[in-house]
């Protein structure tokens, strides 16, 4: 299953929900919408500067994985999406031929 990185900025009214429900409450809530599209997640960690939250979730697909973005962000949180691959896909990649030529080349 695709494995993501999701980033996540709370609001002033997300850092002041946090305060009032606790870290617990939010990893619940996010268990619970990540599951329900057929996710897992792997971890859920709280930080210190430019990002509030880091969760690593497999999710089965990307559009699932937008859904969640969307509705972190109908939350008013600001949410980037980073789609992370294994060693195995990196060589993968490496491995297929492309046409590309870069300019000047």
């Amino acid at each position: 299953m695709p494995k993501y990185l999701l980033e996540v900025n709370y609001t002033l009214d997300g850092i002041k929900g946090v305060k009032s429900e606790g870290g617990s409450a939010r990893v619940a809530a996010a268990t619970e919408a990540i599951e329900g599209l057929g996710g897992k997640v792997e971890s859920f960690y709280f930080a210190f500067g430019d990002t509030d939250v880091y969760v690593v979730a497999d999710y089965p697909d990307n559009v699932s994985v937008a859904a969640a973005a969307l509705a972190v962000r109908r939350g008013g949180a600001k949410v980037r999406t980073v789609v992370l691959l294994t060693p195995a896909e990196v060589d993968a990649a490496a491995a297929k031929k492309t046409t590309y030529r870069p300019p000047g080349g």
